[in-house]
């Protein structure tokens, strides 16, 4: 990885460009992480839960230790957000968000 790269990603502004997916309407800021077709037909049913709101540019998995998680921990939390979504939840998450790009921390 290069210099750029490796900065970009340490500070999640590789992340940016997904943002034109929000305004569009297509995610949201706060959400699970974009799964791929692959392993959405994966699923069970309790799995499928993450699809019942839009993805997020950022969410719970993000900010609670990204690559630092298992997938299986970070699933959890995914369904931990869905099930439990809340306007202040969202803001929170924000501003956590707004913490790691300032101090990152699990990023690679």
């Amino acid at each position: 990885m290069t210099r750029l790269g490796r900065f970009l990603r340490k500070y999640s502004l590789d992340e940016l460009p997904q943002l034109l997916n929000v305004v569009k309407g297509d995610m949201s800021l706060v959400g699970p992480r974009p799964q791929v077709a692959l392993e959405v037909a994966q699923y069970d049913d309790a799995l499928r839960r993450r699809l019942f709101v839009k993805p997020g540019l950022t969410g719970l998995w993000q900010v609670s230790g990204r690559n630092d998680l298992t997938i299986d921990q970070g699933t959890r939390l995914d369904l931990y957000y869905v099930e439990n979504w809340s306007l202040l939840g969202d803001i929170a998450i924000m501003l956590r968000t707004a913490r790691e790009v300032l101090a990152p921390s699990g990023s690679y």
